[in-house]
């Protein structure tokens, strides 16, 4: 029993882990980054395979963490999907580490490692791994230099950016 605990430990832990030199932001700012993010591009999981029109909505949880709604059309069924979760900072919340939740007690890594800081327009998000990958905008388009910089930027830390997905907003 004692084993299957700790395998379990293992595995949970696992998956709010941090990718080799993916650093979180710092002076990170949760008010200024809560409200509606436009996905411009990821890399692809079953999770999202086929979504189109892809947001995600922040706010704020009365338990301290953050209500997560992830929102996309998909095009084969000519129907919205959602997906409600939860998301609370790993360490301090000043630094762009969180662990996300959407179904039970499994949560997984969303790591802010790019980020306007100035004026919170797009974020470059990682997962536990580097199979994750999330390119947000506030704005349905960004910038085509930023963008460019982004994906260099995400090559250049080991991400396959020649798998990205880029999506169909308006």
């Amino acid at each position: 029993m004692k084993r299957l605990l700790l395998l379990c430990v293992l595995v949970l832990a696992g998956c709010v882990g941090r990718p080799d030199n993916i650093v979180p932001v710092s002076n990170f700012d949760t008010t200024r980054y809560l409200g509606k993010w436009y996905e411009i591009a990821r890399l692809d999981h079953s999770f999202e395979r086929g979504l189109s029109h892809v947001t995600a909505d922040y706010s704020l949880r009365q338990d301290g963490g953050l209500k997560v709604l992830n929102r996309g059309y998909k095009d084969a069924d000519a129907a919205w999907k959602e997906a409600q979760g939860k998301a609370y900072f790993v360490d301090r919340k000043d630094v762009g580490y969180l662990k996300v939740s959407f179904f039970g007690p499994f949560y997984g890594s969303y790591i802010v490692f790019d980020l306007d800081q100035q004026n919170y327009s797009y974020s470059m998000i990682s997962g536990p791994d580097k199979s994750y990958l999330w390119l947000l905008s506030r704005t349905p388009t960004m910038d085509p230099a930023v963008q460019q910089r982004l994906i260099e930027k995400a090559s250049g830390l080991g991400f396959d950016t020649s798998k990205l997905i880029y999506v169909k907003q308006n």
